[in-house]
């Protein structure tokens, strides 16, 4: 599309050449990618200097999402394997910055694996967030959030987080043990405190208590709490043998000392969240790894995660209200695929728009904030 005009975008590569810088890529990998992400980086922290209060941070806490995603294949990529779900392909962790509920997030990282690769391994874990932190500004480091589900509720991952010099914060999903249940089952019904629903309102139906007191922690990192969260199933629902006397059970740990347990509980799962930014980055050149080199797939992950960053930082910079949380579906309906006409005049170059598009006024506005942040 973006080479049938060549008048608006410039001449675009085709194909072959971008197979090709691909290949020559994929054959100093490991440059490459530090290359790729030291300019990612740099480029991010100008986008966010220039957004004001609108990127993440702001508030005073970055908060970083990690979750895992299936990218199935159809033929023999390298390290392509069955997966868990009976598939086959890759298993890749994402890392998201996110821009919370008024906005979307940010690919800070995307790492490809083979797709044998483990739901909760520690070492992927860790090199995951490792790279997503060189992605943050520094001077935002020391306030960042890790949220993941049970895959990162693992004593080698916390260990790392909590390590001295480091100190991140974390809230991770907690498998329910049949310790954990025989805690839960000695919780009195006064300790319950009712849960709070997306909004933050009384969630009827949900509540939500502490065991750290409860439970055998010695093995964990220092200052970790357990938060468990109880609900009746919804109607339908197939009961599971983690649920206790007809309730649904999940837990979390987390390892802010202060604040409301339906506050830390509602605030965790907010990380649901993440599996819309995965499913933006399908849309947007993760459902497919077009290549068969491992090398040359994960670069391609990196330019997906560039893609994801540069809507991420359009929508943060130039759009405001519903449009900041359009996925790149409705973005390319309503933004990207407006008819247009370029017109030349008085030594000037000019874009002119339907104004029967329903969104025209946004696209010029839009513009407009663009042309309007500061250069250099």
């Amino acid at each position: 599309m973006m080479r049938s005009q060549p008048e608006l975008f410039g001449p675009v590569a085709s194909d072959p050449v971008v197979s090709r810088l691909e290949a020559r890529l994929a054959g100093d990998a490991p440059q490459a990618l530090r290359a790729l992400r030291s300019a990612r980086a740099a480029t991010q922290a100008r986008m966010w200097d220039l957004a004001g209060d609108a990127p993440p941070g702001t508030d005073g806490v970055v908060t970083v999402d990690i979750d895992a995603t299936i990218v199935t294949a159809c033929s023999e990529k390298e390290q392509a394997a069955p997966t868990w779900k009976k598939t086959y392909g890759h298993h890749p962790l994402a890392v998201f910055a996110d821009h919370g509920a008024e906005g979307t997030g940010e690919a800070l990282a995307v790492l490809l694996r083979a797709g044998n690769a483990g739901s909760n391994t520690a070492a992927d874990h860790i090199e995951a967030t490792r790279l997503a932190l060189a992605q943050v500004p520094r001077h935002l480091r020391r306030r960042v959030l890790i949220r993941t589900d049970s895959g990162g509720g693992t004593h080698e991952f916390l260990n790392w987080l909590t390590r001295p010099g480091r100190r991140l914060a974390y809230s991770v999903g907690f498998t329910i043990t049949e310790d954990v249940q025989q805690a839960i089952l000695k919780i009195p019904a006064r300790a319950w405190t009712a849960a709070y629903d997306a909004g933050g309102q009384v969630r009827p139906g949900a509540w939500v208590a502490e065991i750290t007191g409860m439970l055998d922690l010695s093995a964990w990192p220092k200052g970790i709490r357990v938060i468990v969260r109880k609900e009746r199933p919804h109607p339908g629902a197939q009961l599971r043998f983690t649920d206790i006397d007809g309730h649904r059970f999940t837990a979390f740990a987390t390892s802010t000392k202060g604040g409301q347990l339906a506050d830390l509980e509602l605030r965790h799962r907010r990380r649901a969240r993440c599996e819309d930014r995965i499913r933006a980055a399908k849309d947007t050149g993760l459902r497919n790894l077009p290549l068969q080199g491992f090398n040359q797939n994960q670069i391609w992950c990196e330019i997906v995660a560039m893609a994801c960053e540069l809507l991420a930082w359009m929508q943060m910079l130039t759009l405001d209200g519903p449009a900041r949380k359009w996925e790149p579906k409705r973005l390319r309906l309503r933004l990207f695929s407006a008819a247009g006409r370029i017109a030349r005049g008085g030594r000037r170059l000019r874009l002119r728009i339907a104004a029967t598009w329903p969104w025209a006024t946004q696209i010029t506005a839009a513009i407009t904030r663009l042309q309007a942040l500061p250069s250099g």
